[in-house]
């Protein structure tokens, strides 16, 4: 057998993930109160989809889900308890969720001396909430032959995040967790997207400090530029969302030449320490 022949073929009949149709569907946004989320959550709706968003602050996804005539629910989208309750309330409100946006995140700051409570936030918030609501999604999807998994990752999953150590390590995290998501189910009808925006105006660039604002702050978008972008991706299943077409470059630059790669970072973590 001609398994380079074999594995051509494959390629080609599933180059990308499945698009996916807003118009009726059952849509979950995490950390949906504010930021990108909320913004996925008013495009979603404008599109047709029934929207039920989570957050710990209730009192802001209820007033998003009032402006969408979604759901919604004040909770945990990271510790599994928190993650079966959002489910099962979803699941309630929609009947079936056809797309879910494991959008909630944290941007933990500090190095490898981070105290151990900030590694483990990070790492339940950034990585975990996607491992435990794919583990609850995944069943029903596969019977059905069809689900749609949108990870909202950030440009620090393709590349780095100076001065944040915690962020910078679960974002790859949450990276290689979608990529292997895709390569496990794409053959089954499960569509996994990850989202990599660079600066984005939130509370998170604003908690990013010196390191973000030098790295990001000339480049920064709004929430609603990268849901218009978002849309579009959904429409052709692509895997790799970028908001910052620049990021694929960089991305590209850190595999093929790492070694230079690291020097330039290593050259910008000079210039935030001479701030």
């Amino acid at each position: 057998m001609d398994h380079g022949s074999d594995a051509h073929h494959r390629r080609r009949l599933h180059p990308r993930g499945r698009a996916v149709k807003l118009d009726g569907a059952g849509v979950v946004v995490t950390g949906g109160a504010h930021g990108i989320g909320a913004a996925l959550a008013r495009r979603f709706a404008a599109a047709g989809a029934r929207v039920f968003i989570v957050d710990l602050d209730g009192e802001s996804a209820a007033a998003v889900a009032d402006q969408v005539g979604g759901g919604w629910l004040a909770g945990d989208a990271a510790s599994e308890a928190g993650v079966e309750q959002l489910i099962a309330a979803a699941k309630a409100e929609l009947g079936a969720i056809d797309l879910f946006c494991a959008n909630a995140g944290i941007g933990a700051g500090g190095t490898e001396a981070a105290p151990e409570e900030a590694w483990a936030r990070a790492w339940d918030v950034n990585v975990m909430a996607h491992v435990r609501a794919a583990r609850l999604l995944l069943p029903d999807w596969l019977e059905r032959g069809a689900g749609h998994f949108l990870a909202t990752v950030s440009a620090a999953g393709l590349l780095t995040m100076l001065g944040s150590a915690p962020y910078s390590v679960t974002k790859h995290g949450a990276l290689a967790f979608a990529e292997w998501l895709s390569a496990t189910y794409r053959h089954r009808g499960i569509t996994v997207q990850a989202l990599c925006p660079q600066g984005v105006r939130t509370d998170l660039l604003a908690e990013a400090g010196p390191a973000g604002q030098l790295l990001m702050g000339a480049s920064t978008i709004e929430p609603d530029q990268v849901a218009d972008l978002v849309l579009e991706a959904l429409s052709d299943g692509r895997f790799l969302v970028l908001p910052h077409p620049e990021v694929a470059d960089y991305y590209a630059a850190r595999a093929g030449d790492t070694d230079r790669w690291l020097g330039g970072m290593n050259k910008l973590q000079r210039k935030i320490e001479q701030q």
